[in-house]
């Protein structure tokens, strides 16, 4: 019913919002309303407000409806838009993979600052996602080689998708982050080995939100209560094996095994083992040195 009484961009906008304040409140309904609209006319936030009675045609109104529908339900918007950005540059993301976050952006810009952008080193990624990490890494040390490994082949599909949109080259390969046994991986040396694998407990999850629980995948979240960084330890191994000598290991991090991680690195016989906080003032990344 709401079809008709979207013919402008006035119209749609205040349909939508009100569609959308019983479920996120009238502040998030208001930024996702003018997040949705932007994406779907192309008008900036100002020109929605200077050109109200813009019309919309059939096909934007319908697709109008079926993302109220997709974001009443608790859909993340950009699943819903099916895109993203992260550290500025654009990414398909859709259930296959992690959303990119702020958080991971701190961790990208630590290993920017970090390493030289004309520097020809190897790195490995190890949990692609939606290829966020390897593909800003290469499109900013531009001589770098780098590989990222994703045990699930559709979000390496997600990836390698990115790679393109970015134009990028970066060399996707399906492998178990627990048991890394791929050759094209194992027979290499690195210079930085960078990891935000999953670190989520059970425990945990019942204090997120719905929007994450419900639609992201839960392969690339979450970690048994017993063993929450079974990850951790894993990759740590794998990297004193293939780390060059003053290469460097990134881990982002849950904010609660932040002593606990930098204990297992050190255990591992890595040095100069730095844990940073994120903007939120939460532990959420270390730094990590093979010598």
């Amino acid at each position: 019913m709401f079809l008709c009484c979207m013919k402008t961009v006035k119209d749609a906008y205040e349909v939508f919002k009100a569609g959308l304040m019983p479920v996120y409140g009238a502040n998030e309904a208001k930024a996702l309303t003018t997040l949705v609209l932007t994406d779907l006319t192309g008008l900036s936030r100002a020109s929605l407000t200077a050109f109200t009675d813009t019309e919309l045609n059939v096909v934007q109104s319908e697709r109008l409806l079926t993302w109220l529908a997709e974001l009443k339900s608790g859909k993340p918007v950009q699943y819903v838009l099916r895109h993203t950005e992260f550290y500025g540059l654009p990414f398909e993301v859709n259930p296959s993979v992690l959303i990119p976050r702020p958080e991971t952006e701190e961790l990208v810009a630590w290993i920017l600052q970090t390493v030289p952008k004309n520097n020809n080193c190897t790195i490995l990624d190890i949990g692609s996602g939606s290829g966020c990490i390897p593909v800003v890494l290469k499109s900013q040390i531009i001589n770098s080689k780098i590989f990222s490994i994703d045990i699930s082949p559709k979000a390496l599909s997600v990836a390698a998708n990115n790679a393109r949109l970015n134009k990028v080259e970066v060399t996707f390969v399906e492998a178990d982050a627990l048991n890394l046994t791929a050759p094209e991986i194992i027979n290499q040396t690195y210079d930085v080995i960078v990891s935000n694998p999953p670190y989520v407990t059970h425990t945990d999850k019942l204090q997120m939100h719905r929007n994450v629980t419900d639609f992201e995948p839960h392969n690339a979240l979450f970690v048994p209560d017993e063993s929450p960084l079974i990850f951790y330890d894993s990759i740590a191994r794998f990297a004193a094996g293939h780390l060059v000598k003053g290469g460097y290991l990134f881990f982002e991090i849950n904010e609660s095994y932040g002593a606990e991680t930098v204990a297992l690195l050190a255990k591992n016989g890595f040095q100069n083992i730095e844990l940073r906080q994120d903007m939120a003032g939460k532990d959420r990344m270390i730094k990590a040195v093979w010598l």
